[in-house]
């Protein structure tokens, strides 16, 4: 398969799956389940997403390096109840500062 047909067939899937979502009957929609998915869904894409990027396979194995612990420290924060720029910023100072300390 080439690389076009594979661009091809996915930008098809996306017009596809956006007409379903035209097609779903709107009483479907708002059922209380349904706005339970819906409001937990972006919580575990990005969890997935945090997730991915943190624990990045090498060879065989997970690596464990600076984004670990800049990760550890921003959920401490939050923990903490601090507010979320100041999670953000906790997290990536800690792991700038492992970085720059020779952790890789």
């Amino acid at each position: 398969m080439t690389l076009w047909v594979a661009v091809l067939a996915g930008c098809a899937l996306a017009y596809l799956t956006k007409l379903a979502g035209h097609l779903v009957p709107a009483a479907k929609l708002e059922g209380r389940r349904m706005r339970r998915v819906t409001g937990l869904l972006p919580v575990a894409l990005l969890t997935s997403l945090v997730v991915v990027q943190t624990f990045a396979a090498s060879g065989g194995g997970l690596s464990v390096d600076a984004r670990v612990f800049g990760l550890g420290a921003a959920v401490l924060a939050l923990v903490l109840r601090a507010p979320f720029i100041v999670v953000v910023v906790v997290g990536a100072a800690v792991a700038a500062g492992l970085r720059a300390l020779g952790w890789s």
